[in-house]
């Protein structure tokens, strides 16, 4: 796992020995904080456009935000998540704050995982219940009125603060036991698939992702977190692509759904033709008996 640690393989393709800073900074929390995935296309402030006849907001359109709403995530009896998309997402942010720290993933998990809580620390377990895993964002909405904008946007704020409180809280305190294993499992599958996954992701990526690496770190981090647990895990492909294709939709921008499910599925295609062709080998290699 030491190319992690190194500048190189923490942005998958980066060769130089040139160091380069990140435009983007970790998000300071009280309690042992791991950046958070930005989510990219934030609602742009509609004062700056009032002078307009109507107001455009990139936001969560209407249908879909009502619509997350209801998806919420799965509680076991102890009031903690026990859905494996929860696993998967703390996997990322877990890789992802690895990748900008340059530490090592499980050591960083194990980290946060023992770490001692603050004097005077309270986690409220009410803001679980209200912490959406389904919760993408949109096509640009269009309001009629600056006290319409200024809702939806005071209704995103208080989501992305639900959001920081949750993933920032003791691990132990919002997800299950069982759920910190499987998180474990995919930190350990990752590691040990890094370097060849490098390989493969830089076949399968578009040239300008490969161009700008350190502005791709969460996508790519998505790719490896889908591969490993394809590979390693043996984890149906189908429900790891949607999975992948969903943590897309939630944290990055623009494409990034549409490339990663297409550089998956080219993955899993070639991963398929692989073992067809290991398994023909393997049966011309078997004596015939007389």
């Amino acid at each position: 796992m030491e190319g992690i640690r190194s500048s190189c393989v923490l942005s998958c393709y980066y060769s130089s020995k040139t160091h380069f800073r990140l435009h983007h900074q970790p998000f300071e929390y009280p309690f042992m904080s791991l950046p958070l995935p930005p989510k990219r296309g934030y609602p742009a402030n509609p004062r700056i456009r009032s002078s307009l006849p109507t107001l455009a907001i990139q936001d969560q359109g209407q249908q879909s935000f009502h619509k997350s709403k209801e998806m919420l995530p799965k509680i076991d009896k102890s009031g903690r998540f026990c859905s494996p998309r929860a696993a998967r997402e703390l996997a990322l942010l877990i890789v992802y704050a690895a990748c900008l720290q340059g530490s090592d993933p499980i050591r960083l998990f194990e980290k946060r995982i023992n770490a001692t809580r603050e004097p005077g620390y309270e986690f409220d377990k009410a803001s679980l219940l209200q912490y959406n895993h389904m919760s993408f964002g949109g096509p640009p909405v269009t309001t009629q009125s600056i006290e319409e904008a200024d809702e939806l946007l005071h209704i995103d704020e208080q989501e992305s603060a639900i959001e920081a409180e949750v993933l920032s809280a003791p691990p132990k305190l919002v997800y299950s036991k069982l759920l910190l294993r499987f998180t474990r499992k995919l930190l350990v599958a990752i590691v040990d698939k890094w370097d060849s996954h490098v390989l493969v992701i830089d076949k399968v990526v578009p040239s300008n992702w490969k161009n700008e690496p350190a502005g791709r770190i969460l996508e790519l981090c998505i790719l490896h977190l889908a591969m490993s647990e394809v590979t390693v895990l043996g984890t149906l492909h189908q429900i790891v692509i949607n999975e992948a294709v969903d943590l897309a939709k939630r944290f990055c921008d623009g494409a990034a759904p549409r490339i990663i499910n297409g550089c998956l599925r080219t993955f899993v295609k070639d991963l398929a033709g692989t073992s067809i062709a290991q398994a023909s080998n393997s049966k011309q290699k078997v004596p015939l008996e007389v």
